[in-house]
């Protein structure tokens, strides 16, 4: 494009090396390092974080990216300089506000946090976790303000994750379909002993789930030369290129559900990463736009794909195959009926769609209060339970599978959650425009042919990278903004098939 240009680019492109080697020593920790590695990790960790974060905030960076504004002024919106240096300019902006000093001590806390957390979670003990969670919840009170916010300071934390979505936004979708949810699980209540999910709670040996698991990745897109699938105590996927772009899952020998749409969820996640295209892979927009839209691109391959009719119309008989004598006799319909079984759970990873955003208003609710100072971190046991009696009529057993249950405290992302329930309203925004632009989607599923959406996806989503917000891609796509109404039909839809309504 141009000497000062490229001179950025070469600067962004060590940053984000740097960026990359400390997501392997994340990776690494949560797959690989021994126990005893943690505080040793933590350090590692924390010293490139501050480097990275020193390198993006120096005057260097700062001049070098004027300087190529200077040169590429003029350059088309959608261009990849102009994006590239409209993005950087709002990293940079966000940057700047926060000291490095802060950075690496967060860096640390969270990486002690992760291990405090595993240890609590294990032992159903809140107290091992308290003190760090309260650290953290400290930390990112201040880093509210060092952002700053118009509104409130949540704002700031959602921001993180999704630009230019607020927390009032945010609420009022919830609030849009909040009540519809609650009905419609009363009216499946109501009728639940229509559907037996049985065939799938029996004995599944970890090698044969594993296999299987492989199976369906690599049918739906996900290119293992591009990527690896391991075991984790939290499903997770992470990218370190388009062509590094791994997944883990969890086994569980006696439910197939938890591997099976585990894996399912994370390829739609890594199969993102590895659509970014090579020319804005290593930079500063080569990856991900937003956390929603991400999610969007993994709920896709879990639930509107992977808990289809069509899907097992297909994949019904290699599943028998590799368990004939657990599921040899079991009809389409009735496994059908089985994966999409409808029944309040603790668990969130394994909430049916129906219930699973009820999951997100809570622990959105309980994140605001803590930010905002509403909510002592020693309480939030208890706010937990009354909260979640209040959504799903029913007390966790234990805070192990209660407030101890998600991962993303420990990592220090308030501010995350919503983006899950985001990623369930514009998946069936998505899937409703791919079906219209390309009408043998349906079809094509039922034959294992999963490339025509995944083709449309990579054109209308993954191909811009970092480009958009959200709402400009969403926009783009399907010509209106984020909206609930497709995702409450859909749901609609599928579950009064399913049960009779």
């Amino acid at each position: 494009m141009g000497e000062k240009y490229d001179a950025l680019l070469a600067r962004l492109g060590d940053i984000h090396n740097l960026n990359r080697a400390n997501a392997v020593l994340s990776w690494d920790r949560e797959t690989q390092m021994p126990p005893d590695g943690a505080q040793a990790r933590g350090r590692q960790m924390q010293t490139l974080s501050r480097i990275t974060h020193e390198m993006f905030t120096s005057d260097e960076t700062q001049r070098l990216l004027e300087e190529a504004e200077r040169e590429i002024d003029g350059a088309d919106y959608d261009s990849i300089p102009a994006s590239m240096v409209r993005i950087v300019r709002r990293d940079l902006q966000e940057a700047v506000k926060v000291p490095a000093q802060h950075v690496s001590e967060f860096s640390k806390l969270t990486s002690d946090a992760h291990h405090s957390w595993i240890e609590a979670r294990a032992n159903n003990d809140f107290s091992h976790f308290q003190g760090d969670l309260e650290r953290i919840v400290e930390m990112l009170r201040q880093e509210t303000e060092y952002l700053g916010y118009a509104d409130v300071p949540y704002d700031a934390l959602l921001g993180k994750y999704e630009r230019a979505v607020t927390t009032a936004q945010v609420k009022e979708l919830f609030d849009g379909h909040r009540q519809e949810l609650v009905e419609l699980v009363a009216a499946i209540q109501s009728v639940s002993g229509r559907v037996d999910d049985a065939v799938l709670r029996q004995h599944f040996p970890q090698a044969g789930q594993d296999a299987f698991c492989r199976k369906i990745a690599t049918a739906v897109g996900y290119n293992f030369r591009r990527g690896r699938l391991d075991v984790s105590v939290h499903p997770f996927s992470i990218s370190f290129s388009n062509k590094d772009s791994r997944i883990t899952t969890r086994f569980n020998d006696i439910w197939l559900s938890p591997a099976l749409f585990g894996t399912l969820h994370e390829c739609g996640h890594s199969m993102y990463e590895q659509g970014i295209p090579d020319e804005i892979s290593g930079t500063m927009i080569g990856r991900g736009t937003s956390l929603g839209v991400h999610e969007s691109q993994s709920r896709t391959w879990e639930n509107l794909v992977g808990r289809s009719k069509g899907f097992w119309v297909w994949a019904l008989p290699l599943l028998k195959e590799q368990f004939p004598q657990q599921i040899g006799d079991i009809t389409l319909e009735d496994f059908y009926k089985a994966i999409n079984k409808s029944t309040p759970s603790f668990i969130r990873v394994e909430a049916d769609e129906v219930n699973y955003n009820l999951h997100i208003m809570l622990r959105f609710e309980i994140e605001q209060q803590l930010i905002h100072g509403q909510l002592a971190v020693k309480d939030v046991p208890q706010a937990w339970n009354t909260l979640f009696e209040e959504s799903f009529g029913m007390l966790p057993d234990s805070n192990t599978n209660g407030c101890l249950q998600d991962i993303h405290w420990s990592m220090g992302a308030l501010g995350y959650f919503s983006t899950y329930a985001l990623g369930n309203l514009l998946g069936a925004q998505y899937y409703n425009q791919a079906v219209q632009d390309a009408p043998s989607i349906p079809s094509d599923i039922e034959n294992g042919r999963f490339e025509t959406l995944l083709n449309w996806q990579r054109e209308n989503l993954h191909q811009h990278g970092r480009k958009y917000n959200a709402d400009e891609l969403t926009r783009r796509v399907t010509g209106e903004s984020m909206q609930s109404k497709p995702y409450v039909a859909y749901l609609k839809r599928k579950y009064s098939e399913v049960y009779g309504l």
